[in-house]
């Protein structure tokens, strides 16, 4: 497959992805189709040698293993990502009334998105809708694949300083257009239900969230670029899918985790910081008959690449990154790095995953932010407060983080696949920091 091949992949894998929900469910596919087998986490679990399996939390968060016919080396090889992607959530009670007869959204900021890119383009939503049934309560997934809200912005006679740095007031300028007098008050949920083939009375719980509507496309005359939405981290949480997927898993325990709420701060039961990846490994350990000595020692031979896009050198700012460690697109992985530990790699694991991407052919980079700038963290440190173990942060450059449309190279994701599949495909065998073989 030519890296093309696989970034437009991509663009559809994230169209298919409007909210953290439908990312999982989406992983979930692909997991089943190469025949991953489902394991709940209040059900026993039943492992067989040779086989794939995976868990869901919160239906926001999917863990994945393959456990093959022999385990020479016992350790965990392990992938992390993030399904979730800044937007604005819905709130419960969902319309503003008025100024007559318009009928508005109310939402809040989930994460820390550029206002400014969501104004003036067709929206949706997407979420999950929590539904009365004869049996109790049922969870149903929902995508409105219509563009029916819009954020204006104000016409700049009324705000002729609009171009002069204007502070956008999320509780003022944010909420979305749903009507303009054809619908009134209560018609939210009235489409929701009829969406879902519900009563209004049916519904008892939400998490809806604005989808931008642009489809992801590979542009420039040389086809370098990719622009999508959540490009932050769904390109990362694909790439290494698909690693994951099309390796051939020996010698160890290979895992791929996709967490929720990293825009967030991932303290949640399904985010980073939980015990989700935890849980899942000490049942895996559990379930193949090791005791909890064998499962410690596990996680001491074991290694964690923590992937989330990083900042590329922006042509017009090229004074906001720092002069040496600049990373670029189409150039490779990067290999994040930070002295206050925002980053979890140090000189071991960027040796390690270096070597691995040495392996695979695969370019990679080195970014630190500027010494004067404080930069964003990311899932790698957060997830060792549960299971420690070494740790490398990496991901793809890009521009526009956070933005509703974001922009990077169209050869990283073919990049970060070779890498990951390389990762898995090798058995890393760690003694303490000392030495690490690679079999």
């Amino acid at each position: 497959m030519s890296y093309l091949d696989f970034c437009q992949n991509m663009t559809q894998f994230i169209q298919n992805c409007p909210s953290m929900f439908h990312s999982v469910a989406t992983i979930e596919k692909e997991l089943q189709a190469k025949n991953y087998t489902l394991l709940k986490e209040k059900e026993a679990w039943n492992i067989e040698p040779g086989h794939g399996y995976y868990v869901i939390r919160n239906n926001s968060s999917i863990c994945a293993f393959y456990v093959p016919q022999e385990i020479t080396d016992y350790h965990f090889q392990i992938s992390a990502s993030h399904s979730d992607s800044p937007t604005y959530k819905i709130k419960a009670i969902p319309e503003y009334k008025g100024p007559e007869p318009y009928v508005r959204l109310d939402v809040e900021a989930y994460g820390g998105m550029i206002d400014s890119t969501w104004f003036d383009r067709p929206l949706t939503i997407a979420g999950r809708v929590l539904v009365e049934t004869d049996k109790g309560l049922e969870n149903r997934l929902l995508y409105i694949d219509r563009d029916i809200l819009m954020i204006p912005n104000v016409c700049i006679h009324f705000n002729r300083q609009v171009n002069d740095g204007y502070s956008y007031n999320r509780a003022v300028d944010l909420p979305p257009m749903l009507s303009a007098g054809e619908m009134k008050k209560g018609s939210f949920d009235e489409m929701v239900a009829k969406e879902l083939g519900v009563e209004v009375s049916a519904i008892r719980g939400k998490d809806l969230f604005l989808v931008n509507r642009q489809n992801g496309l590979v542009w420039g005359y040389e086809n370098e670029f990719v622009s999508s939405p959540k490009l932050d981290d769904l390109e990362c949480a694909y790439s290494t899918l698909q690693g994951f997927l099309d390796a051939d898993h020996t010698k160890k325990v290979d895992v791929y985790v996709c967490f929720d709420n990293e825009e967030v701060g991932s303290n949640t039961k399904q985010g980073a910081m939980s015990t989700f990846l935890k849980d899942t490994l000490k049942r895996v350990n559990a379930a193949l008959g090791k005791t909890s000595e064998e499962y410690y020692r596990a996680v001491s031979g074991s290694f964690l690449v923590s992937a989330d896009n990083g900042h590329a050198l922006h042509p017009n700012h090229p004074e906001k990154n720092d002069p040496a460690n600049t990373v670029f697109m189409n150039q490779g992985p990067i290999i994040k790095e930070s002295a206050n530990q925002k980053y979890t790699t140090d000189g071991f694991s960027r040796a390690v995953f270096a070597s691995i991407c040495k392996k695979a052919n695969v370019p990679f980079q080195c970014f630190a932010n500027r010494s004067d700038i404080v930069g964003g963290s990311t899932l790698g440190n957060l997830s060792n407060t549960q299971v420690s173990v070494h740790a490398v942060d990496t991901g793809l450059a890009q521009l526009a983080m956070h933005s509703s449309f974001e922009t990077g190279g169209a050869k990283d994701p073919y990049y970060l696949y070779e890498a990951l599949k390389e990762f898995y495909n090798t058995n890393i065998i760690i003694d303490g920091a000392d030495t690490v073989t690679f079999d």
